[in-house]
């Protein structure tokens, strides 16, 4: 592609935008201007900074006039200046005030051309020289290349694609995302040289790739790699993960490397890139936890889910003013007696869309983690559970409490701890009587701040339950050191503990350990009787599951807690 570029870049019509609301004015420039150059035109700043933005890629230079009806040119100046990638438009303004030069010159502008327009060649010649230095000074700024790769980093990669786009229109490419998984691990168990290594063997391949499709790579950030290339089938893709597994894996050392392929296919020329390598990118995350799978083609199914994604976090903030979200309560059962004692329950959190209907937790509670939406949910059901176990301890003179998720966004925030304490102080709870389940994941990931987050929220007083766990990587040095109060064994074992004498074991090993140190222990997803005969067999104390109750509604948990008090 590069040798392409270079070839008819000197060829090439550039796109100059004339913004002026006399239409004598924009006739008379644009009649001089087109010899050389493509043109489009507005009327005014309003109109101009909607095209300009719809063309950003491909505009070389603004003529600006500055006295205009809706927005003049003034304003269209600091507009740009503020945007990150307008601001880099060069913009020429037409004027014959010497004021209105000092001015725009301050706002961004980076020449003039006074009125009348009776120089055409002057003109010519200062919209030549404006272009050239922009593209010159882009070149410069990018830094064209990772040092460590020598492929493009990310801007001048998009320039490329940009200028190729426009030379060839209707060639068909593909847009591929390259994904190193679990760089981090690699870089933790075999050094940052090893992992640098890994990088440098599979750019060598992405350099091969390139050269045999007309196309053009780059290193987008630290494990991610971008490939613009002529479209290619199935079969070509699963050769070259073999080829470029094989490459990263080539090296002296035991790290097992895999690698992920996300293919956005037959691109033309009139597509936004930056979108297209975004769609290719959703492709390739479709592949975590798949093992196995090679590659992803981005295809109607993701693309639906995309705009299912994008409605659903359009409408949280609506959802949470509206009270569309609904608390559930499953009941914890203590089972170490003769018969079986509510003694908690566990806040789970419903959505009752309008139009959509029930929409799975499944479908907004990641979406919202990845989102950073998830600290507003949480809040959220956090007071909405206090609210009602303070109604119930009213009520009824009886406390149960409820066992609400921390997720690993609110151990990150400052004021956690604050927030918790106003929630139980406002409904006269004891922190106590207010349980905080934070995922084991969220242990693994940052230990050292997790643990003094956790730690303080202890000293207050609030009971931490370990969720999930046994579903990531907390070795027995690390449980001993974590600041917990409960265990809760993650669902998936229990449900094949009658089935399978190995999860049993495992199960009753993990039950041992937590006896061992005086952590009490829950299971959750118990359904059969046999399931909760062999746990309480096994030493745990406390279950929960389909076998007592359903996650349920607040009027409906409130009869069970008039049964399990004989009240």
């Amino acid at each position: 592609m590069k040798h392409i570029v270079e070839e008819r870049e000197k060829n090439i019509r550039r796109l100059v935008m004339i913004v002026d609301d006399e239409p004598i004015n924009r006739s008379l420039l644009g009649f001089i201007v087109r010899e050389h150059y493509d043109v489009i035109t507005a009327e005014n700043g309003k109109d101009a900074y909607e095209m300009i933005a719809r063309n950003k890629r491909n505009l070389s230079l603004i003529l600006l006039d500055i006295i205009m009806p809706v927005m003049d040119g003034y304003e269209l100046l600091s507009k740009l200046h503020e945007d990150p990638v307008l601001k880099k438009i060069p913009v020429i303004v037409l004027t014959s005030e010497k004021s209105a030069e000092v001015k725009s010159l301050g706002l961004g502008a980076v020449d003039f051309i006074p009125k009348p327009y009776d120089m055409p060649d002057v003109i010519l010649a200062r919209i030549s020289r404006a272009i050239e230095l922009a593209e010159d000074r882009a070149v410069l700024n990018a830094a064209e290349t990772d040092a460590l790769t020598g492929l493009y980093i990310r801007e001048f990669f998009f320039i490329h694609v940009s200028r190729f786009n426009v030379f060839a229109p209707d060639m068909l490419m593909d847009a591929v995302v390259v994904n190193v998984n679990k760089l981090h691990i690699v870089n933790e168990l075999m050094g940052r040289e090893y992992g640098d290594a890994v990088l440098r063997a599979i750019a060598d391949k992405m350099k091969e790739i390139a050269e045999k499709t007309e196309g053009i790579a780059c290193r987008c950030d630290g494990d991610t790699f971008f490939l613009y290339i002529s479209h290619q089938n199935a079969e070509t893709y699963s050769a070259w993960f073999d080829e470029i597994t094989a490459a990263a894996n080539g090296l002296t050392g035991s790290a097992r490397i895999t690698i992920r392929i996300g293919v956005y296919q037959n691109v033309d020329g009139k597509a936004d890139a930056e979108q297209a390598f975004d769609r290719a990118t959703v492709a390739c995350k479709t592949l975590h936890n798949k093992y196995g799978a090679k590659y992803a083609f981005y295809d109607m199914d993701m693309r639906e889910k995309e705009i299912y994604d994008e409605r659903l976090l359009g409408d949280m903030n609506d959802a949470l003013e509206q009270g569309q979200f609904k608390v559930y309560y499953q009941p914890k059962y203590n089972i170490s007696g003769d018969r079986p004692k509510l003694v908690s329950a566990e806040a789970l959190v419903r959505w009752i869309h309008p139009e959509l209907g029930f929409v799975s937790p499944a479908s907004f509670i990641s979406l919202f983690e990845k989102n950073g939406l998830i600290g507003k949910l949480d809040r959220y059901v956090w007071k909405e559970a206090a609210r009602r176990e303070r109604e119930w301890k009213e009520k009824y003179g009886v406390t149960v409490p409820v066992s609400v998720n921390v997720s690993r966004m609110d151990i990150y925030d400052p004021d956690l701890e604050n927030t918790l304490m106003g929630i139980v102080k406002e409904n006269g709870l004891d922190p106590h009587e207010f349980y905080l389940e934070i995922t084991e994941s969220a242990y693994t990931e940052n230990s050292e701040q997790i643990i003094k987050k956790v730690s303080g929220l202890r000293e207050k007083g609030f009971v931490v339950e370990m969720d999930d766990f046994g579903s990531g990587y907390s070795s027995l040095n690390m449980l001993a050191a974590l600041p917990i109060d409960v265990l809760k064994l993650d669902m998936r074992f229990i449900r094949n503990i009658c089935e399978s004498e190995k999860d049993y074991r495992l199960v009753k090993l993990m039950i041992d350990i937590a006896n061992l140190m005086s952590i009490p222990t829950i299971a959750e997803g118990v359904e059969t009787e046999e399931q909760l005969r062999l746990l309480k067999e096994g030493g745990c104390e406390v279950v929960q599951g389909y076998y007592f109750s359903r996650p349920l509604p607040a009027a409906e948990f409130e009869e069970t807690i008039k049964k399990g008090f004989d009240l």
